[in-house]
């Protein structure tokens, strides 16, 4: 059979997609006006200082703010039992209740292979993805970004002495 009837007798099969369809709208709407997206992704389970700052220096980076935070279950196979503290709709309701990011979304709950890495920056085409200088795989991220004409940048030197885990180990057992 020919590749051309191979097409017209398979059924239609819609692409994987990481951003949510209802966030598409506005990412579009952005590119079109031209302005300059950064985009940044986390967990941000318990907002404290060096999230603020983060966030806040990824914003200067640019005109245009996207957020993509963990899912519930990502975060439990990241952070281990008891995580998160918040959930993915409370996280989300507290990122935008800072007031100056333009799009958050939560990624899928099996986000977790390169391929859709490249797929998520290939659907936001960010002109910055701004990192944390801790930040893992850097060179990979680089790479990724680069090949859809963004650049990476570290936008915030990592404190060692704050970080949500930390801030959980102080609180005292109940």
């Amino acid at each position: 059979m020919s590749a051309l009837a191979d097409q017209i007798l398979q059924p239609h099969v819609t692409p994987p997609r990481v951003v949510p369809l209802e966030a598409m709208p506005s990412i579009t709407r952005y590119h079109q006006t031209g302005q300059k997206m950064v985009f940044v992704s986390g967990v941000f389970d318990i907002l404290h200082q060096e999230h603020l700052h983060f966030l806040q220096s990824a914003r200067a980076a640019g005109d245009v703010l996207v957020v993509a935070i963990e899912s519930d279950v990502r975060v439990r196979q990241i952070k281990g039992e008891g995580r998160p503290v918040n959930t993915q709709d409370v996280r989300k309701a507290r990122l935008k209740a800072l007031g100056f990011i333009d799009i958050i979304f939560v990624l899928p709950e099996d986000f977790s292979q390169p391929a859709q890495h490249r797929l998520l920056i290939g659907e936001v085409r960010p002109a910055v993805f701004a990192v944390s200088s801790h930040t893992s795989h850097l060179d990979k991220k680089r790479a990724i970004v680069e090949e859809f004409g963004g650049k990476l940048v570290v936008v915030h030197e990592h404190n060692p002495d704050v970080s949500t885990t930390l801030l959980l180990a102080e609180q005292p057992e109940s």
